[in-house]
């Protein structure tokens, strides 16, 4: 079954019990692939946009987004919602996602094959910002997917993930790849930790 999301959607609607009513409803129907029962607080998704550098050139894209709290963060961070290309499997998430945000690319995916969509685009992404449940699949499959979409990203560019664990969820660090985390965001259920990841040799800055 299909989650509706079809009745009274408002472009940039701040978010609320209607959008934690339908990702609890996702959560339900797909755990696995929703990971979380409730969508990313604003603490967390102020947390995630804050690694990304608006200034960069090159498409953001956001796997996972779900009902958008991290994509309105990504905007209010100064991300232009025309470099957006938020990759989601939810068909109900989609059609929010495509109403919320016109000018952005959404794409009905697996975000685990993004490496392989990343390889289509015009431009190098200038970050990757993901929300998936990391930890369901092997660390060889987590890994590979970071640095994959690391390869067809732009230099410099991080891949973003949020883990309710304190240790990273990607194997790092390691001679391929170098990953940074943040403190605890206690104002999220689950309490979170942000890692950035980027390739040898890109910068790590701090930017929070």
């Amino acid at each position: 079954m299909l989650v509706d999301t079809s009745a009274e959607l408002r472009q940039d609607s701040a978010p609320g019990e209607r959008d934690n009513w339908l990702f609890f409803q996702s959560w339900m129907q797909h755990p696995l692939r929703a990971g979380a029962f409730k969508p990313s607080s604003p603490d967390l998704a102020r947390a995630m946009a804050a690694q990304v550098d608006p200034s960069l050139p090159g498409p953001v894209v956001e796997l996972g987004p779900g009902t958008g709290a991290i994509t309105r963060a990504l905007v209010a961070r100064g991300v232009d919602p025309a470099r957006l290309v938020l990759v989601e499997a939810d068909p109900g998430f989609c059609a929010l996602l495509r109403q919320r945000w016109p000018m952005a690319q959404v794409l009905q995916a697996d975000a685990w094959a993004v490496p392989d969509l990343m390889r289509s685009f015009d431009r190098p992404a200038a970050a990757v910002v993901a929300g998936l449940p990391l930890l369901i699949r092997p660390p060889a499959h987590r890994l590979r997917l970071v640095l994959d979409s690391l390869r067809h990203a732009r230099p410099g560019a991080p891949f973003v993930q949020f883990t309710y664990f304190v240790r990273s969820p990607v194997p790092a660090p390691r001679a391929g790849l170098r990953a940074k985390g943040s403190g605890m965001i206690w104002r999220n259920l689950w309490p979170a930790r942000v890692w950035t990841y980027r390739l040898p040799g890109r910068p790590m800055e701090q930017t929070w």
